[in-house]
């Protein structure tokens, strides 16, 4: 099912449907300021197997946390003073900033328990942050490739298409209409306090 949202001033009642159907353990998908992506919700056991069985991922793949706030994300992340620094004129940003993990998200994603460490994103864009802010947690997200949809790398590809693609897969689409995408995000490793090393160079300047 695909809703469409206006990006200025997106309909809470479409937002809060979402989240309910994230809270079931379904999945959702919307654009981002790097790509489509569809999330879940991390704390939901049901709907992480469905998200790493949708990308066919193994459990020990990292797939980033989007959100809305620092105190939010100082719920799954360590972050340290240092790393506050570094990032707070960076976000919302491209950037996917990998911390040390907390307890909290180690104990729901398998990823995290394997090595500590956890990716967390920063995005600008009203309608997924109003979307975070609505359900009230974090949300666990992978992207959508060309690949994935049968397309060649580069090609745009729009909701009803995804629709059509994963029919039964995902349960809800919000669709903002006219967007651009920044491309890759820039990977930076935070997660030992005082140092910041670049992973990944993309969209975002560091």
């Amino acid at each position: 099912m695909i809703e469409y949202l206006i990006p200025e001033n997106p309909d809470d009642r479409i937002l809060k449907r979402a989240s309910d159907s994230i809270k079931e353990g379904n999945l959702v998908c919307i654009p981002t300021d790097t790509s489509w992506v569809v999330v879940c919700d991390p704390f939901n056991k049901k709907g992480v197997e469905r998200l790493y069985r949708f990308k066919g991922a193994s459990p020990l793949k990292h797939f980033s946390l989007i959100c809305d706030t620092i105190s939010k994300a100082s719920e799954v992340a360590n972050i340290g003073d240092s790393a506050f620094r570094m990032i707070r004129n960076k976000i919302p940003g491209h950037y996917t900033f990998i911390f040390e993990a907390t307890k909290k998200i180690i104990r729901a994603v398998q990823a995290s328990k394997n090595d500590h460490q956890v990716g967390v994103r920063f995005i600008p864009g009203n309608i997924v942050n109003k979307l975070v802010e609505i359900h009230g947690e974090v949300l666990l997200s992978t992207n959508i490739s060309e690949e994935m949809m049968g397309l060649e790398e580069g090609s745009m590809f729009y909701s009803y298409q995804i629709e059509e693609k994963f029919p039964g897969d995902i349960q809800l689409i919000l669709d903002p209409g006219e967007y651009e995408f920044a491309g890759q995000s820039t990977i930076v490793d935070l997660s030992v306090e005082g140092e910041a090393e670049l992973i990944r160079e993309g969209a975002g300047k560091w």
